[in-house]
């Protein structure tokens, strides 16, 4: 009998503190898209000191081009993506209230038409995952998963993610690991 998949669309992926030297090193990464065939993240604490209009070959809205560029994941580091959330928003691509893109004219399109309540972050690059291997680096306790949201997703500092996704979950494993140091000889 076939095990059925269990798809981690729109949860979190945090380093479980077994990643050090590895680009996920303390990432938190938002499983945008997890079948069968293998898995699609952005990583969302990685902002790079790229600002978009000096990256993006469009006529950005003032309100999108001093927004910083993220870096995604290693994965073709020159492809961009997209999140947008509102939370009038009620079928998103990801999560209820966010949304996926790839398109450069939809993001334009989502510039001109911006409103206070809604979210961006542009991305280059992404997190991709072959089948099967991303179900096996949680078997090995690589990733811990959390529940994303939008306030998790775009109100947070970058920096400051990582421990208070740890710290939120509550146990004392996560707390502890939230609070150690960047190096641990340091320790």
């Amino acid at each position: 009998m076939a095990k059925s998949h269990k798809s981690l669309r729109g949860q979190l992926l945090l380093d479980g503190g077994k990643l050090e030297g590895s680009v996920f090193h303390r990432s938190v990464v938002l499983v945008c898209q997890h079948d069968p065939r293998g898995a699609f993240g952005l990583v969302l604490n990685q902002p790079t000191d790229k600002k978009l209009i000096e990256v993006l070959e469009a006529e950005l809205p003032k309100n999108l081009g001093g927004d910083a560029l993220f870096s995604g994941g290693p994965v073709q580091p020159s492809a961009m993506s997209f999140l947008h959330g509102d939370p009038a928003m009620v079928h998103g691509t990801v999560l209820e209230t966010v949304s996926l893109g790839h398109d450069l004219a939809e993001l334009v399109a989502l510039g001109k038409s911006w409103s206070g309540t809604q979210r961006l972050r542009v991305f280059a690059g992404y997190a991709g995952w072959a089948a099967g291997q991303l179900d096996e680096e949680i078997r090995r306790d690589s990733w811990l998963i959390h529940r994303a949201s939008l306030d998790l997703v775009f109100r947070l500092p970058p920096q400051e993610l990582w421990r208070h996704v740890l710290r939120s979950k509550g146990d004392w494993q996560s707390r502890l690991l939230a609070d150690s140091p960047e190096d641990l000889s340091w320790n």
